[in-house]
């Protein structure tokens, strides 16, 4: 599978489910846990962490799959290049920012920050 294809999974994943769940679930099938094991491991961080008061959920699935895709190392240099390449793309890294709660003015619609969030773990691993 592309990370297109990924990221396009992602988007028909959070029709069910939350953005962590979608990004992470976009993965499962390279990750070393079932899907309900990633589900209930993304589940609290949907509406961003903190409910869309700081980081966009769909960038908190992207790092927790990127420290399982890792095996753990290089992890924090890899969330990094992640938060970068998806604050350049959706203007934003935290829900509240993206949502537009406090501006009136919507960054980046959910679909898509799921959508970027599973290409910018794809370019940070090198999967483009």
């Amino acid at each position: 599978m592309t990370i297109q294809e990924r990221a396009e999974r992602a988007v028909e994943l959070k029709a069910h489910c939350n953005c962590a769940q979608a990004v992470a679930l976009a993965f499962a099938d390279e990750l070393p846990l079932d899907e309900e094991t990633i589900s209930k491991l993304a589940a609290g961080y949907g509406a961003g962490m903190g409910c869309m008061e700081a980081t966009c959920g769909a960038l908190v699935g992207a790092v927790m799959a990127a420290g399982l895709l890792t095996d753990g190392q290089g992890t924090a240099r890899c969330a990094k290049t992640i938060l970068a390449d998806f604050k350049q793309r959706c203007g934003a890294t935290v829900c509240k920012d993206l949502k537009g709660v406090e501006t009136g003015k919507v960054l980046c619609p959910c679909n898509q920050c799921v959508y970027h969030a599973v290409l910018a773990l794809g370019a940070a691993l090198g999967w483009e």
